[in-house]
């Protein structure tokens, strides 16, 4: 007869074994997308439910953060696949040689091209200014420097939407940007590491203004039924973001992370994305948007750099920024 000790043992190493067996792939992503609200715990549950692994998300700050730990990892990453870059930082993080090919030629929804072998997109957006109806709503840059809302924004250096809107200002107004900055100064209560921050503090009443996105509004009148919150539009036109997700080439798991980025353009995680991370899906769901989402603003003008021509303007851009605000 057995004793209990073997027996409890050999419970023990049967787990063990069959965790062994589980697969774990690891996307680092930003916060926001791992929140109880946002599209992470979702699309783990629904990843796991066809991959026969352990999907890990980790949370890292903000877009621009994910790819500056990146580089600090290098080859020795725990990263399998990284989410939340944009084509402001794509070009910067093919220059690292940490990514591999993705393999994968979706038909995309987007309102340009794509052909990037290293990045995929999963949804995409236009940075606004978003604020509360019957508050300070100005009509353009120049009209909110004159003003007095107050704006929270974040920091180009640490956040895609912070970079969005130094590329923004940047190509709207070219040798008068920095003017246009150091006129903001006095607008500008805070500069955070990354959006949730940001989001979080305007929510508590610390700004009238908050850099988001036009599609932030349906958030609040989908989720909560709240009508009050409001994007404003600009005369300069709205910047656009695109949202990617890249395969970590020193990934010891190749196969299942591009099948994870074949999931990833597939109805199961495109349909989650609209309500979750409040964002136009790459992919147009089978049931397709929902009612009220993104009908605040479609701007006439859609700024947009390339992944070269933004990364030749970022350091300029940052720095006009920062020199700005600094007066």
């Amino acid at each position: 007869m057995k004793s209990p000790l073997f027996h409890v043992a050999g419970l023990t190493f049967a787990a063990s074994a069959a965790m062994a067996q589980t697969p774990e792939l690891t996307i680092y992503t930003y916060d926001s997308f791992v929140t109880e609200w946002g599209p992470g715990p979702a699309i783990e549950a629904a990843f796991e439910e066809i991959c026969n692994c352990d999907l890990v998300f980790s949370g890292h700050g903000d877009g621009a953060a994910l790819l500056s730990r990146l580089r600090l990892e290098g080859d020795r990453t725990d990263a399998d696949i990284v989410l939340g870059l944009d084509t402001n930082l794509t070009f910067a993080a093919a220059e690292t040689g940490l990514f591999a090919p993705h393999g994968v030629d979706p038909e995309l929804d987007l309102p340009v091209d794509w052909s990037d072998p290293l990045f995929l997109p999963y949804d995409w957006g236009y940075f606004a200014f978003v604020g509360n109806e019957g508050g300070p709503a100005p009509a353009s840059f120049e009209e909110l420097a004159q003003g007095d809302a107050s704006i929270v924004i974040q920091d180009p250096r640490s956040s895609t939407p912070g970079l969005g809107l130094a590329l923004w200002v940047q190509l709207a107004y070219g040798d008068r940007a920095g003017e246009i900055w150091a006129d903001l100064a006095d607008n500008v209560v805070t500069v955070t590491p990354g959006w949730s921050e940001a989001y979080g503090l305007f929510l508590e009443g610390e700004a009238d203004l908050v850099l988001s996105y036009t599609t932030s509004p349906a958030y609040h009148l989908i989720a909560e039924e709240d009508a009050s919150k409001i994007a404003l539009e600009f005369d300069e036109g709205h910047y656009m973001q695109v949202e990617v997700a890249g395969i970590v080439g020193a990934t010891d798991q190749p196969e299942l992370a591009r099948q994870f980025m074949e999931f990833m353009v597939s109805d199961a995680f495109q349909s989650v994305i609209p309500t979750t991370n409040w964002m136009f899906p790459a992919v147009m769901p089978e049931a397709g948007l929902p009612q009220g989402f993104g009908t605040d603003i479609d701007p006439d003008a859609a700024l947009l750099l390339s992944s070269e021509e933004a990364e030749e303007l970022r350091e300029q851009a940052i720095e006009t920024w920062r020199a700005g605000l600094s007066q």
